[in-house]
């Protein structure tokens, strides 16, 4: 288990370090929980849609499941273990269609600061995650690794001292300023580190790979008005604060080949505001996303917190249904499915299912998004999909946050 000592010498593990930060950044979340939605009109539960194949370019997936990304911290020294194979073999076993790797530190000093999130550079690093490439797909599913720059958004497990955060401006908030703008040479250098990477993915034989661009994290740091304050080529309007993220879907689409998969991660919502949209209208998202398409990207995977909340008025579409309609591009929805309420609240206090699979396959069936990302009750279940396909949703688990602390489940 990932633990670290506290003042009075007792063990603090990963689920209550991660409770603590979510408390001192939201607040307590139970005490405000919303009231789940109800589903009951939706009518019966039908799962084949989600078990039909789909290909993105030369990637064929047998099913649109996939596993979402989600950071475990459980790779001592940035080096991921057996464990670690193991751990996503049984989600591929379990009939996981398509593995998105947690966060993976880009080859840069700055990528990160805590010593237990996977690398991905390195020999021992790249040799643990090329085992994870092979149990993958000797388990049957498809993987590509997310590849991570942290910015200037500390993490509850950061251990690295004494290397300054890179950002567009030096603010984590509006107003709340903790370090200083990234000089031109150190954007250059983590665009070719973003390369590096891409090509080690193709080395591996993974089958595409993720740019992390959500979240609050660099590069939608750099999307980011509150906090991207520049007046050069990287900042100003939308497209050009979108200039970095841009740059890096190119160095990668360059370091790899013209069909290998690149899927872009991005969100409206960041961890420091919840409330925050970089686009607040369907026109703004497609001035948003256009080049991104240009660049490269074949699969959007539009991370929302609750999946079934529409993302603009007017059209009950998310974000994924909107992206999918601006670009014709392969996207993939996120958030909450399958639970009852969504990950910062979980951070404080276990969750119980939700009967929100219903609209899921509803909105699945009618063309809004072609894959769906699940999170936590991967986490919590590697035989998700094998349940689903029975249709028989009482099966279903509920997520625990203490499941964080182990890779054993």
């Amino acid at each position: 288990m990932m633990s670290a000592v506290t003042p009075d010498g007792s063990a603090k593990y990963m689920a209550d370090r991660l409770a603590d930060v979510s408390r001192s950044r939201h607040g307590d979340l139970t005490s405000t929980m919303p009231v789940e939605t109800d589903f009951s009109q939706d009518g019966e539960f039908r799962p084949a849609a989600l078990f039909e194949p789909l290909d993105v370019g030369p990637m064929h997936l047998d099913n649109r499941i996939v596993m979402a990304p989600m950071t475990r911290s459980l790779s001592p020294n940035g080096i991921p273990g057996k464990d670690v194979a193991a751990y996503y073999r049984r989600r591929a076993e379990g009939g996981t269609g398509l593995i998105i790797t947690e966060g993976t530190f880009i080859p840069h000093e700055t990528a990160g600061f805590c010593s237990s999130v996977p690398d991905f550079h390195g020999d021992e690093a790249l040799a643990g995650w090329k085992h994870v490439v092979d149990e993958v797909h000797a388990g049957g599913a498809r993987i590509m690794p997310q590849l991570w720059h942290t910015g200037l958004m500390p993490l509850p497990t950061d251990d690295v001292t004494g290397i300054p955060a890179a950002s567009p401006s030096g603010y984590y908030l509006k107003g709340d300023k903790r370090g200083e703008p990234a000089t031109d040479a150190l954007i250059a250098d983590i665009i070719e580190a973003f390369g590096r990477a891409a090509e080690s993915s193709v080395a591996l034989g993974f089958d595409g790979l993720q740019i992390h661009a959500a979240h609050g994290y660099l590069i939608d740091q750099f999307f980011w008005s509150d906090v991207n304050l520049r007046d050069d080529r990287y900042g100003g309007g939308l497209v050009d604060r979108a200039g970095l993220g841009i740059e890096i879907v190119k160095e990668c689409r360059r370091r790899t080949s013209p069909d290998y998969p690149i899927s872009l991660r991005f969100s409206q919502w960041k961890q420091q505001d919840f409330a925050a949209r970089l686009a607040q209208t369907p026109d703004e998202l497609e001035t948003f996303l256009a080049p991104f398409v240009d660049a490269g990207v074949d699969l959007f995977d539009c991370s929302t917190r609750r999946f079934w909340i529409p993302e603009f008025d007017g059209s009950d579409m998310n974000l994924a249904g909107w992206t999918k309609k601006l670009t014709g591009k392969i996207v993939s929805t996120v958030g909450s499915v399958s639970l009852s309420q969504d990950f910062f609240v979980s951070l404080q206090t276990e969750v119980g299912t939700s009967s929100n699979m219903t609209r899921l396959i509803h909105m699945l069936e009618r063309g809004d998004f072609d894959l769906v990302s699940v999170g936590r009750a991967l986490i919590t279940d590697a035989t998700w999909p094998q349940k689903v396909k029975t249709g028989d949703l009482t099966k279903l688990m509920s997520y625990n946050p203490a499941d964080l602390n182990t890779l054993d489940s």
